[in-house]
């Protein structure tokens, strides 16, 4: 008696992460078209914009990415790229930038002040002080765009009730490996479903996505600048939840961007992603916890072993059943319908393998608070970063932006 309750328990449980793919799915396919059937005309509100750059070391294809924001159909706009360190290798290829887009006003602002603890706030502090213009659109450097990029950020704004936009992404990983392939299938399994069941359930985002931010200096005053960022782990999260504290509101753009992924090792990866699930975990405990009930990998694989001990063999095909269909479902409904990223077919096989990395980086987040970011290593609490004096490690192969913040679940991370 005891034990076939032990069995039924187990099976109930194991049908939470289904329904939470179910609900995932649902609103993906909702989102989506939604926006094929509002067939949005070309934006015509069109204020200057400083776009602001923050780098530290080479992207892959580099040079092509920052070329894509000198070709913008847009009628004034200026780039500004900041460097903390003078002798960057990303200094010649800016440079080479300028020389071959000579029409295009870009800047290059050099030897950043470290201010805080996150390299990338320390440079957007300074960008912001640089800028000209009042609209500021911030980009990671491994971020490539499509001629009406600026278009799709600013548009928005043309409601005073917005005070920021950002973006979903398709991810470019094609002869990057087997570490990018698995990357960037978080996109289409993670980031992209979970902001739109939190978008679902809370009628708003209140989060913003790295790779794409844009704002204000109006509204950056309003929440005390980047300047009160330098410190935090998960700059995104933070830009986007205070902005809609201030009861602003968070657009995306129709249109996603293009991430150029990293050729990067297995080991890099993981590592990548255990320092993002570090950074979760203290962006919300509780939340974090309570991922245990979306890994469906572990939990369909302990029901069908409990099912077929208990002599329902078709009951455990049906829960591995459901997990493939739902989960493979989600990933060809975000990448391929959603945002028509033609790459996502050739990742699908990897869908099993991803969800098991993802349950084991999840699980090895309890384990510590420190991470290791550009070589250094800083111990992660209260959502800040501290540096852990006279330990230094090789340089990581993750640049700014690259990686990492694409699987951090959004709908925990609004719910703080």
């Amino acid at each position: 008696m005891l034990l076939h309750a032990f069995y039924w328990t187990v099976l109930v449980f194991a049908l939470a992460p289904l329904a939470y793919y179910l609900l995932s799915l649902y609103c993906v396919a909702a989102y989506f078209r939604e926006l094929r059937k509002s067939h949005p005309k070309r934006p015509t509100f069109t204020p200057p914009v400083s776009i602001l750059k923050p780098v530290r070391g080479l992207d892959h294809q580099a040079y092509e990415n920052f070329a894509s924001y000198c070709c913008l159909d847009y009628p004034e706009y200026e780039i500004i790229f900041a460097l903390a360190d003078a002798n960057d290798p990303a200094v010649p290829v800016i440079e080479k930038l300028q020389a071959d887009f000579p029409h295009r006003s870009i800047r290059l602002v050099k030897n950043v002040a470290r201010l805080g603890t996150n390299s990338k706030v320390n440079s957007l502090c300074r960008l912001v002080e640089e800028a000209k213009y009042e609209l500021l659109v911030m980009s990671d450097s491994d971020v490539r765009v499509e001629p009406g990029y600026l278009r799709e950020a600013a548009a928005p704004f043309a409601d005073s009730a917005v005070g920021a936009v950002t973006a979903f992404c398709r991810c470019l990983s094609a002869g990057s490996g087997m570490a990018a392939h698995l990357d960037a299938l978080g996109m289409c399994l993670d980031s992209v479903p979970s902001a739109l069941v939190a978008r679902k359930l809370e009628g708003k985002m209140q989060f913003a996505f790295g790779w794409t931010m844009a704002t204000t200096k109006r509204h950056l005053l309003e929440i005390g600048g980047w300047e009160g960022m330098v410190n935090y782990h998960s700059d995104d999260f933070e830009l986007g939840n205070r902005i809609a504290r201030h009861g602003y509101r968070v657009e995306l753009m129709s249109q996603p961007i293009q991430m150029v992924f990293p050729q990067e090792t297995t080991g890099q990866y993981l590592r990548h992603e255990l320092r993002w699930s570090i950074g979760l975990k203290n962006v919300r405990p509780a939340g974090y916890r309570g991922l245990l009930f979306t890994h469906g990998l572990p939990w369909v694989l302990v029901a069908a072993a409990v099912a077929t001990a208990a002599g329902w063999p078709v009951l455990a095909a049906a829960y591995l059943l459901a997990y493939i269909a739902l989960r493979f479902g989600l990933a060809w409904t975000t990448g391929v319908w959603g945002l028509r990223d033609s790459e996502t077919w050739q990742r699908l096989w990897l869908v099993p393998l991803r969800d098991a990395i993802s349950f084991t980086v999840w699980l090895g987040g309890f384990f510590s608070d420190t991470i290791t970011w550009r070589g250094l290593v800083y111990r992660v609490q209260n959502r800040q970063l501290f540096p852990i004096p006279g330990v230094l490690l090789g340089k990581e192969s993750t640049v700014e932006g690259a990686g990492g913040a694409s699987q951090v679940p959004a709908i925990l991370e609004n719910k703080r």
